[in-house]
């Protein structure tokens, strides 16, 4: 292992192309936004977001292969995952700026290619496959020939040549620059004897490793081949992975995914102190929860309202009082391309704690102004001449009408004045993210879920000024059997000060399940008998919880609970916190179904002003 190690290292440094060109490097944060259109304008994965490629944190192999490739350590290999879309954080691998960038703009084109494509029956290496793909986005946009030429003229002067390559390496490197310059001519690289160091890696293709000959080479990477599908290092658990090593092995080495671990400690027989040992200190520690009322509650409360655990659910006597026994909702798996039916149970809670409070001091001079913004848009009567019927006689009819029968005309006998009086023919509800993430503070006096408890404070005072009728409700999830959905306000109550305490009650949550709550909240506006009805969510986050759902299954779930809503009439908007939220919205809600918020503490005054644009 050494052996092949110290080799591996001796040929990768002394054939290395060069540290790149950091003056002509270009940035992907410089090329983010435009690329991600140019990504989804080429037919790719909507679902798919753009993102940096990091390097391992626990494997050197992969960033000494990106310095073999000529483009220094700072550049990771391409690659993509059902989920994201990685592509190096910089590259500097050609002299001149353009080419650079041009190589962010093939690479994204490369990966619209692969969703059209099957992936091959044996294809260990990735070469068909990125074979298959770059034919197909030459075939499907002519006008990226001049580019791809142009980009593999310039990566073979700087990749090394055969030349000097121990002769089983140089079948194998002339077989990848035929691949590259006549794409689809080379079914498999060449075989070449174990302990052969795996190839040069391909700056022009999508990697999820390094390309390797001899499969032993790709033991214990945890990773596919160049054209497969990995999830990121750093978005996986940190798991271990124990592979059974034969006898003839060393004994002393251990098989694993290295970057999985979260400690090596764990692996080492130790004698550590457990919690099952005695504690010469336990008396002590008793005694100092006595004295913090921890241990011994006052009398008539329970212990669980004063010792909670971190996203523990509250006990049955300090919970929300549920409505009801739980609905039963559908969820949208994205993979098998069914709606689940009865996949969720929806908890329907009303505050156990609120009690009626009056609007707050701080809020009354916003909301003075808002009623009075507010009620310009509430429609005045007027009346209409020259009705048939009415309360008033039209006097300028009834003069016309004379002047008519003097000259011989026979006028219409509409000589009345009738008044009209208009309504706002409109209904919503705001559904608003209560989960942890809520927590977190957006200045040094106010945290997200403050911000949101005023926007809905306010919002409710401006809406009383229009007449129309609106609901409130928040919502947070543990997992899919236990969505917890706040009734704030309902559609037929008067917004007042129970309605006010309902909304001050309300606190951090736990996660975030956002299909559901959207499916809920659309039965709701559903039943409303408006001509317009608009669902605004508020939000500080993508859609997460404890399960698959912290994934792209969450967003699928959420962009099918959108559509679910769109069919039934009504508008659907996101209000977000989220400085990335750019990044996920326009696959859930749509180009101009979406606003981003970049100073949260703005949100009590935008969201009665963007009502007020969407109402027009």
């Amino acid at each position: 292992m050494e052996e092949w190690v110290g080799q591996l290292w001796h040929r990768w440094i002394t054939r290395a192309a060069g540290d790149g060109h950091p003056a002509a490097a270009v940035a992907l944060r410089d090329v983010a936004r435009p690329l991600a259109i140019y990504f989804r304008a080429l037919g790719g994965d909507p679902g798919l977001r753009v993102a940096a490629a990091t390097a391992d944190r626990n494997d050197g192999r992969r960033r000494w292969l990106a310095r073999v490739a000529g483009s220094g350590e700072r550049v990771s290999l391409a690659r993509r995952d059902s989920e994201t879309l990685r592509l190096p954080p910089s590259i500097d691998a050609f002299p001149a700026p353009a080419l650079n960038r041009d190589l962010y703009y093939w690479l994204a084109a490369l990966s619209a290619s692969l969703d059209a494509l099957d992936p091959p029956a044996d294809d260990p290496d990735g070469i068909r496959r990125n074979q298959q793909a770059t034919c197909l986005a030459l075939a499907r946009w002519p006008g990226l020939n001049g580019r791809y030429r142009r980009l593999v003229e310039a990566y073979l002067a700087a990749r090394r040549l055969p030349a000097g390559l121990p002769e089983p390496e140089i079948a194998r490197e002339n077989a990848l620059r035929q691949a590259l310059t006549a794409p689809g001519s080379v079914d498999r690289l060449p075989p070449v004897p174990p302990g052969t160091p795996p190839v040069q890696p391909v700056l022009l293709w999508l990697h999820a490793g390094a390309l390797s000959g001899p499969a032993e080479a790709r033991n214990g990477d945890g990773e596919a081949g160049a054209g497969g599908a990995q999830q990121d290092g750093g978005d996986q658990a940190h798991r271990a992975e124990r592979v059974e090593a034969s006898r003839e092995k060393n004994g002393l080495l251990m098989y694993f995914r290295a970057e999985s671990l979260l400690s090596i400690a764990e692996f080492l027989r130790i004698n550590r102190s457990t919690d099952d040992d005695p504690d010469p200190q336990a008396a002590d520690a008793a005694r100092d929860l006595e004295q913090l009322a921890l241990a011994t509650p006052d009398a008539g409360e329970r212990v669980a309202s004063r010792v909670r655990f971190d996203l523990d659910l509250p006990s049955a006597a300090e919970d929300d009082l549920p409505l009801g026994p739980g609905l039963p909702l559908p969820e949208w798996d994205y993979r098998k391309g069914v709606l689940i039916e009865d996949h969720v149970r929806l908890q329907e809670l009303e505050s156990r704690h609120a009690v009626p409070q009056p609007l707050p001091d701080r809020l009354r001079r916003t909301a003075r102004r808002l009623h009075q913004q507010f009620a310009a848009l509430q429609p005045a009567r007027r009346w209409l001449k020259g009705q048939p019927d009415g309360s008033e006689i039209d006097l300028d009819a009834v003069v016309r009408a004379a002047t008519d029968r003097a000259c011989g005309r026979h006028p219409e006998e509409q000589l009345h004045l009738a008044l009209e009086r208009r309504e706002r023919d409109l209904a919503c509800l705001v559904l608003a993210d209560l989960s942890l993430s809520t927590d977190a503070w957006v200045s040094s006096e106010a945290r997200v879920i403050d911000v949101i408890r005023d926007a809905l404070l306010l919002f409710g005072e401006a809406l009383k000024s229009t007449g129309d009728r609106f609901a409130f409700c928040g919502f947070s999830s543990v997992r899919r059997q236990q969505v917890r959905f706040h009734r704030l306000k309902d559609f037929g109550e008067a917004f007042d000060d129970r309605v006010r305490g309902r909304v001050q009650a309300i606190r951090p949550g736990y996660y975030t399940r956002m299909g559901a709550a959207i499916r809920r909240a659309s039965q709701l506006l559903a039943a409303e008998p408006a001509g317009r009805r608009i669902l605004i969510l508020l939000s500080d986050g993508k859609p997460n919880d404890l399960d698959l759902y912290d994934s792209r299954y969450g967003i699928e779930d959420t962009r099918a609970a959108v559509h679910e809503a769109r069919r039934l009439g009504l508008v659907p908007f996101c209000l977000t916190v989220d400085r990335e939220g750019g990044g996920y919205l326009p696959h859930l809600f749509g180009q101009s179904g979406y606003a981003v918020l970049r100073r949260p503490e703005e949100l009590p005054t935008r969201l009665p002003a963007l009502y007020a644009q969407l109402t027009r």
